[in-house]
């Protein structure tokens, strides 16, 4: 029965969960782009978002509770340095989830995941959709040319009618 159970546990104990998590949020945060099954990937994204959001305010106090949850200097340096000011005004969704199809060897569900604002071809993209002047279609024709000429033929019969 699944009762409580609000996580996946991933086939491991607490302890073994939490190492498997902490290792994956320091990959993360090194690399900025990871490969690992979908079921892990998507619970190191409910895991390292809150560190993340966390990681926003540079203090004392949120520097120690990163570190409580990553146990690694150099990662939690990477976090706040480097990592925290790109995603300053971001209000959540930090990483993304993208299946890569399935494993060679027992076939389970693979995935990417990876820093929103650090991956550069869809930042690209996402720049030049923005720079684009978006036009609107209609289906019927704007004409605008017989207004301008009716007010010149009535222009055209007031001088005549002052004459």
């Amino acid at each position: 029965m699944r009762h409580g159970k609000k996580f996946n546990h991933l086939g491991r104990k607490k302890g073994h969960r939490t190492a498997l998590l902490r290792n994956l949020s320091i990959a993360l945060i090194e690399h900025k782009r990871i490969f690992t099954t979908l079921a892990k990937g998507k619970a190191l994204r409910k895991h390292i978002e809150p560190i993340i959001t966390k990681a926003k305010t540079n203090s004392t106090h949120s520097r120690r509770v990163v570190f409580s949850n990553l146990q690694n200097k150099e990662a939690v340096k990477e976090l706040f340095e480097v990592i925290a000011p790109r995603i300053a005004d971001r209000p959540g969704g930090y990483v993304r989830v993208i299946k890569t199809g399935f494993r060679q060897g027992d076939n389970a569900d693979m995935c990417m995941i990876e820093l929103v604002d650090f991956n550069e071809t869809m930042l690209n993209a996402a720049d030049e959709d923005t720079g684009k002047k978006r036009t609107r279609r209609s289906r019927r024709k704007k004409s605008s040319a017989p207004v301008t000429n009716v007010e010149e033929t009535t222009n055209e019969t007031e001088e005549k009618t002052e004459e």
